[in-house]
């Protein structure tokens, strides 16, 4: 099955995944420019009524990129909604995106057959993020046009399935949008989920390295100074178990490798805040375990250009 037409614009098969404080309009703007598709979540945008303004901001921008750039237009871009009940700024944040006709809305934490139909009703496209495939089922038959399977090694909330088994199983019964998500940050990694059934590969972590992010430089440093064996999986912040900087955690005066568990009815899921720990986000840095690919902090633009380079060699290896 072909991609939706909104997709047509893409110059290289990739959304960037949105991250929790890291992705605002800068980073979405530049990804997008660079040809990619992308994205931020809704709750990055404190007070609420600052959503309104940064959709402004990204609508008019890539308008005008693209009455500049005619034979080079921008990739889509994407919001984030997090439908969990502890979200109490959802339908706020519906009817902003319902404003601006948001292309693409990404949702997470649940799937809710009203969320999709809003988006259907301004035209956008749904993907839903799945960490296995009876949730996959769930999103689906609530009305989502596509999903996000979260694999093993993602940053930030993941899930402990192989990318190809995630996959294969999907792909049994589903023929629509598949984003891959999980340890992705090559061009080599970009064809290999393509080879494996996803049309797409769903980037986060590469990303909070690039000068268009908003992370503290700590935070960026720590990435290109770390690899896969400085990751550890945790539910102790959120509730749900996800990847962290092993280093955030020390610097937070905690063990990485003996963090309790943690009670997932006492978490808040749409601010990331577990009572009396130090923040996820804030303080606990998310991260995947691809970074090891990451080796100097550059523009989001510069990423995406070595990514397409590494692409195509890896087609042309291939051939």
């Amino acid at each position: 099955m072909a991609l939706p037409p909104v997709f047509d614009t893409l110059r290289l098969p990739v959304i960037a995944s949105p991250m929790f404080i890291i992705s605002t309009p800068k980073l979405v703007i530049a990804q997008c420019q660079a040809g990619i598709v992308g994205s931020m979540p809704a709750l990055n945008a404190r007070p609420a009524s600052q959503l309104d303004e940064w959709l402004a901001e990204i609508t008019e921008t890539l308008a005008a990129w693209d009455k500049a750039h005619p034979d080079q237009p921008a990739a889509p871009y994407a919001i984030n909604q997090i439908v969990h009940k502890s979200n109490d700024r959802l339908e706020h944040d519906m009817q902003v995106c319902a404003k601006y006709k948001v292309p693409i809305v990404i949702t997470s934490l649940g799937a809710r057959e009203d969320v999709n139909q809003a988006v259907h009703g301004w035209g956008g496209v749904v993907l839903h993020d799945v960490i296995n495939n009876v949730f996959a089922h769930k999103a689906i038959a609530k009305g989502a046009d596509g999903l996000i399977p979260v694999a093993a090694g993602a940053g930030g909330h993941a899930s402990v399935k192989s990318p190809f088994a995630m996959v294969q199983e999907i792909r049994q019964w589903f023929d629509g949008p598949l984003a891959l998500s999980g340890a992705i940050a090559s061009g080599g990694a970009i064809l290999a989920a393509q080879a494996m059934g996803a049309d797409l590969a769903y980037i986060g972590s590469a990303f909070i390295a690039t000068h268009e992010a908003r992370a503290v430089e700590g935070y960026k440093q720590m990435i290109v100074d770390s690899d896969s064996d400085d990751i550890v999986y945790s539910n102790f912040y959120t509730g749900i178990h996800g990847n962290y900087l092993k280093g955030s955690i020390r610097n937070a005066g905690m063990d990485p490798d003996h963090l309790p568990e943690s009670d997932p009815s006492k978490m808040n899921f749409a601010t990331g805040e577990g009572a009396n720990h130090a923040k996820a986000w804030r303080d606990i840095w998310g991260c995947g375990q691809g970074i090891g690919a990451i080796t100097e902090v550059v523009g989001a633009g510069e990423l995406v250009e070595r990514l397409r380079r590494e692409y195509e060699a890896a087609r042309e290896r291939l051939r």
